[in-house]
C-alpha cells in the first residue's frame, strides 16, 4: 500500500475537524490493519466506486465523538446518540469527500456512497475491498479516532 495515498485523508481530517469542530488532530503513523474490529466506539463508513472500488471509515472514541458534537452544536445536545450518529455521518461524508478530491489529483477518481454509521463496543467494519486496509491513527485533546481506507 502506498503511504502517499494517506496524505489526502490526513489533510482532509485536519481541515474538516479544525474548521467544523474546532478540534486540531495530531496524526500518528499509518499502518496496515490486520483485523476488522473498529478502533473506536462509533464509526462512519463510506463505500467507494469508480475504476476501482473500496471504502473509507472514520472510527471515533466516544469522548472524541461527543466533543465534536458539542463543538459543532454549541453544547445544545438534545439526543446524544442521535446527534453523535448524525455528526459522525457528516464528518465521514466531508472528510471522505475532500480526500476523494485529493485522490482525484493523483488519478484515482471515486464516487462515495451515503455514509453508514455503526455504534457499539468492539463493533466490526466490513471494508468493501480485499486489498490491505491502511489505518491512520489520530489523537485529539478529547480522544482519538482512526481513518481506514482500502481500494482495489
Amino acid at each position: 500500500m502506498d503511504v502517499e495515498l494517506a496524505k489526502p485523508f490526513i489533510k482532509a481530517a485536519v481541515d474538516v475537524l479544525s474548521t467544523m469542530a474546532f478540534i486540531h488532530p495530531k496524526v500518528g503513523k499509518p499502518f496496515v490493519k490486520k483485523n476488522n474490529t473498529a478502533t473506536g466506539d462509533v464509526t462512519g463508513l463510506v463505500g467507494l466506486t469508480g475504476k476501482q472500488s473500496g471504502s473509507v471509515s472514520l472510527s471515533f472514541t466516544k469522548d472524541c465523538a461527543v466533543a465534536i458534537v458539542k463543538n459543532m452544536l454549541g453544547d445544545e445536545i438534545e439526543d446524544i446518540i442521535s446527534d453523535v450518529k448524525d455528526a459522525v455521518g457528516e464528518m465521514t461524508n466531508m472528510i471522505s469527500g475532500q480526500a476523494r478530491a485529493g485522490l482525484a489529483e493523483r488519478g484515482l477518481v471515486f464516487q462515495g456512497s451515503t455514509p453508514t454509521v455503526i455504534m457499539g463496543d468492539n463493533h466490526t467494519i466490513a471494508h468493501l475491498a480485499k486489498s490491505p486496509i491502511m489505518a491512520i491513527p489520530f489523537t485529539t485533546e478529547a480522544g482519538g479516532f482512526t481513518i481506514e481506507f482500502c481500494f482495489e
